[in-house]
């Protein structure tokens, strides 16, 4: 398989509202994490890191023209990869010891790490039998109701557990925008993995269901509006019996 050059992997895209979509084209969608930089007055903040076979830092400058703060949205191996790049670092407290202590098995790195997520490999020495997430302790631990402040944006801490024990997702109110980390994307949704939690998933996707969202930016696949939002989530609930759906809403 061919591999491509370090200045070729990363594909930014500038949105509105001050941000920026970042993502890494060779990897297969369905493993293709969003990597989302968002501009503040005072500081910015990245969510998410991707998977941190090529440097952030180095070929994607963007990410270093203010101070920042890379948020873990959770610590899968998709997008947790470059976090131990940033100096401040921030996740949620139920996953803080995954991000400070990773493996390949409590990443998820084992199994889902082969050649076959690429379409095109990263530059040399990437191997994928020896990739593993570097350690990133976290500078900041975040709870439930916490807000990060970027000077002129402030983004309020919602804990979703359900995908994963310690997932996140950040919502502006002021504008309605939500990143969602992966609770909720348009997409095929993951709530088998080895602490997943159906439970707290259906919890989660209630609480978001009442959450007023204009724009969704989620942790893989297009973002998408605030209408197609609610269409994913109340079909969801609805395949595990949870709600009843009027189709004519």
């Amino acid at each position: 398989m061919r591999r491509i050059r370090p200045e070729d992997w990363y594909r930014i895209r500038h949105l509105d509202d001050g941000v920026t979509w970042i993502d890494e084209p060779y990897i297969q969608e369905f493993y293709r994490c969003n990597i989302w930089h968002i501009r503040g007055r005072d500081r910015d903040m990245l969510v998410d890191s991707g998977m941190g076979v090529v440097s952030l830092r180095e070929w994607v400058p963007q990410v270093t023209e203010k101070p920042l703060i890379a948020v873990a949205s959770h610590t899968h191996f998709d997008h947790i990869g470059c976090h131990h790049e940033f100096a401040c670092r921030a996740v949620h407290s139920a996953e803080a010891e995954l991000l400070k202590n990773p493996t390949r098995e409590n990443t998820l790195a084992d199994p889902y790490v082969t050649d076959d997520i690429f379409d095109a490999l990263p530059p040399e020495p990437y191997c994928s039998k020896c990739y593993a997430v570097k350690k990133a302790p976290a500078t900041r631990i975040l709870e439930d109701g916490d807000v990060i402040d970027l000077g002129d944006r402030r983004f309020e801490v919602i804990h979703t557990p359900g995908h994963s024990p310690g997932g996140i997702a950040l919502y502006e109110r002021e504008t309605e925008i939500l990143f969602s980390g992966d609770i909720v994307y348009d997409g095929p949704l993951i709530e088998d993995t080895y602490h997943s939690n159906i439970d707290d998933y259906v919890a989660s996707m209630e609480r978001l269901l009442a959450l007023p969202v204009r724009l969704v930016h989620g942790g893989h696949f297009p973002s998408f509006s605030g209408e197609r939002y609610k269409e994913i989530i109340k079909a969801w609930l609805e395949g595990k019996g949870k709600v009843r759906v009027d189709r004519a809403d």
